[in-house]
């Protein structure tokens, strides 16, 4: 697998996206952070999503080497899951 280099784009409004350095792809990731949600962050909505993003990173790694991560999903699925 060729591999690229990764930044991290503040696009204000709250949303901050992982996308690829050398493309015009869409982002890989968004995270839109809710105008509630930045009362609490404050000015540190990049930090809080950089955590959010290596722990997502951790995650599939782990299920990864799990082998959990078999499943496909079909493109443009829209199923939503709700975690608790």
């Amino acid at each position: 697998m060729a591999t690229s280099l990764l930044e991290i784009v503040d696009r204000g409004e709250g949303e901050i996206v992982l996308q690829r350095v050398d493309r015009d792809a869409e982002p890989l990731l968004t995270i839109s952070f809710s105008a509630e949600a930045l009362l609490y962050i404050r000015d540190n909505a990049v930090e809080v999503a950089k955590a959010m993003i290596q722990a997502a990173i951790h995650a599939a790694v782990v299920i990864s080497e799990r082998g959990d991560g078999d499943v496909e999903e079909p493109v443009g699925a829209s199923t939503l899951r709700v975690l608790h």
